[in-house]
């Protein structure tokens, strides 16, 4: 990736979730070489303290600082880091939403939530709900949803989003991007004319610690496939990097990309009613009210 070809973000806040490994840090560290001051946010506070040095050290960029989630599954940490990020800061000129996982069993949270869809689809919803103030008041500003291709052949039960019913991994976690996708197309709607953003991107089969969470042949076959079809990290980065920066983008939004070009994602993605129930659903679980109308 050329830097140059990107925009200065000199003067910018940016917050990046799951920042303290993977796609997330290589996203971190690309928007602190281009200036902007980059807040890693990451579990256990030592790890997004030190990723935070490190990105620092690397870029020569001062301005980075961890900040520690234990569990962004979980709504009420959720919102506990939107009000350290409002108290902290006094703008939030980028935001990327790219912690996510995937949970081949089904499990629960705390708080009773199937932790796909609280993680891929909830915490973006709350912490771009709860921040949009902060966003319209910081425009021009941009927001990043770090989607995926396995959007495409997925389908959403509107009336069981949590797999009480049916639950499968692999199928958790495609229906999940294609909410996201909704999400970002729902909130993009809303933003219109504030000068904010909202843009989902493909990053690619990456190299990373994805799935292995899971363990046993799960975990087997994901390194496997890995080490023989995926991308280079910085390679996933790349196109999120350039979303959340690229001068040319500054007024493009509602749209899906991937290696830096748009894509119309599935026919399923581009169902806008689909997209206000869901985000009349997650206003309903979460307890966030909705920005905007």
């Amino acid at each position: 990736m050329s830097a140059g070809v990107l925009g200065s973000l000199a003067g910018r806040i940016a917050v990046v979730t799951g920042a303290t490994s993977g796609i997330g840090r290589e996203v971190a560290l690309g928007l602190a070489r281009l200036g902007a001051t980059t807040i890693v946010v990451g579990r256990r506070e030592g790890r997004a303290a030190r990723t935070a040095t490190e990105i620092a050290s690397a870029t020569g960029n001062p301005s980075v600082e961890g900040l520690r989630v234990d569990d962004l599954a979980e709504t009420a940490q959720v919102r506990e880091l939107t009000a350290t990020l409002l108290d902290r800061f006094t703008a939030v000129h980028v935001l990327v939403n790219n912690a996510g996982g995937f949970f081949r069993p089904r499990q629960v949270t705390s708080e009773g939530l199937e932790r796909t869809f609280a993680l891929n689809v909830l915490t973006p919803y709350i912490l771009t709900t709860l921040l949009a103030p902060r966003l319209v008041a910081s425009a021009p500003a941009r927001v990043v949803n770090v989607a995926s291709a396995a959007h495409r052949g997925a389908r959403v039960d509107i009336t069981d989003l949590q797999g009480q019913r049916k639950y499968a991994g692999y199928r958790a976690y495609g229906a999940s991007k294609l909410e996201l996708i909704w999400l970002t197309r729902e909130f993009a709607r809303r933003f219109k004319g504030t000068g904010v953003t909202v843009n989902a991107v493909h990053p690619g089969f990456v190299r990373s610690g994805f799935g292995v969470n899971n363990g046993g042949g799960t975990a087997f076959g994901m390194k496997i496939a890995m080490r023989l079809f995926a991308r280079s990290i910085p390679r996933g980065a790349d196109t999120p990097i350039y979303v959340a920066s690229a001068p040319e983008l500054a007024d493009v939004t509602g749209g899906y990309f991937a290696d830096r070009k748009p894509h119309p994602g599935s026919r399923e993605s581009q169902d806008l009613s689909k997209a206000r129930r869901l985000f009349d659903e997650c206003a309903r679980l979460s307890g966030a009210p909705p920005f905007g109308s």
